[in-house]
């Protein structure tokens, strides 16, 4: 529980930066990077039960 709620403070905080400063090109690394690793926590769940298919 203790890990999202650091990572809601962390994309809070990357935003308020983009929206102070005005770079707005870190809103689409932060949400690449994001759903990059959202792949990678979904293809290491997912490959015990590809393994049984087979």
């Amino acid at each position: 529980m203790h890990f999202i709620k650091y990572l809601m403070s962390l994309l809070r905080e990357m935003f308020q930066f983009a929206l102070e400063h005005k770079v707005w090109w870190v809103l689409p690394v932060v949400v690449v990077l994001l759903s990059i690793g959202l792949l990678i926590i979904v293809g290491e769940t997912s490959a015990p039960f590809i393994y049984t298919l087979f």
